[in-house]
């Protein structure tokens, strides 16, 4: 099943026998103090300087979220949008779960974009799969129920059931709905990671959907976040997760050696390519801060 992401120019096709496909997480405020004052200010230019830098690393898609709370979100996000629309292109996720939020970025985003996120939650579903339906977009589903995050496998199974239902009697085709099983971080429970991976495993025989992940979360609290979040990438797409809202510059080398011993890069090719530029990339950075 192939979830297909596109500008007016470019596409870029989601599914378990492709590339993993990697979601560049940095147009986020969160933890970012510059871009949130550069969102304060108005200020585009830091917008554009993460977006190629993104994308130049191997982002394949654009996450972006402007969630910050001294702006009104709707008013900034097409900015935001226009101004990653006018550097880079690559297809775009809206990460907002407010309705006007996602009606605005979404408004100015080309092509076919993605949503991040509905979840199984009755309001949500309500509220944010007609927005979907009518812009033609794919959507991330979280396996939230009206409970909230189940601590099961087959709990979370259930929420994605409800999603992908829902989602697919409203007029969305099954193979635009992306379903996220959720990532907890390990530090807090030694399980969560093999929940998610077996939430993965779940869905993957029930649904054959495509999957992402919000990578980093299972490493939170921890030492050396980069090795745990690295390792848990591997074992997740060897599962079946198929793509990341994650960070192209720490992560790209892993996904891209993962996808190589999946036999998913005839060759080697995909892998030399990004080793080359990446290397390049790395001389290039490290001669602009001397």
């Amino acid at each position: 099943m192939y979830t297909l992401l596109k500008t007016d120019k470019k596409e870029v096709v989601i599914g378990i026998d492709k590339p993993f496909v990697i979601i560049g997480e940095k147009i986020n405020p969160t933890g970012i103090k510059k871009l949130g004052q550069a969102l304060v200010d108005g200020n585009m230019d830091y917008v554009k300087q993460l977006a190629i830098r993104q994308v130049a690393w191997g982002a394949d898609v654009l996450d972006i979220n402007v969630g910050h709370p001294q702006i009104d979100e709707a008013a900034i996000i097409p900015m935001v949008v226009e101004a990653v629309k006018s550097v880079v292109d690559v297809p775009l996720c809206i990460d907002s779960n407010e309705p006007k939020i996602l009606e605005a970025g979404l408004r100015v985003a080309p092509g076919k974009p993605l949503v991040n996120s509905v979840n199984g939650e009755e309001k949500q579903l309500a509220s944010v799969l007609p927005i979907v339906k009518e812009r033609g977009a794919a959507v991330i589903g979280l396996t939230i129920a009206d409970e909230g995050i189940p601590p099961t496998a087959e709990g979370r199974l259930a929420a994605a059931g409800r999603i992908i239902e829902r989602a697919v009697k409203m007029g969305i085709p099954i193979e635009d709905i992306i379903i996220d099983p959720l990532v907890m971080t390990v530090g807090h429970n030694s399980m969560a990671a093999t929940i998610t991976i077996r939430t993965i495993e779940l869905i993957k025989k029930e649904y054959g959907v495509n999957m992402s992940l919000g990578a980093s979360n299972v490493s939170f609290g921890l030492p050396d976040r980069h090795s745990v979040n690295a390792a848990f990438l591997t074992l997740a797409m060897q599962a079946g997760a198929t793509c990341s809202i994650t960070d192209a510059i720490k992560l790209g080398g892993a996904i891209r050696a993962t996808d190589l011993l999946l036999g998913r890069d005839a060759n080697s090719m995909r892998y030399l390519k990004y080793f080359r530029a990446t290397e390049k990339l790395r001389e290039a950075e490290a001669a602009a801060k001397q």
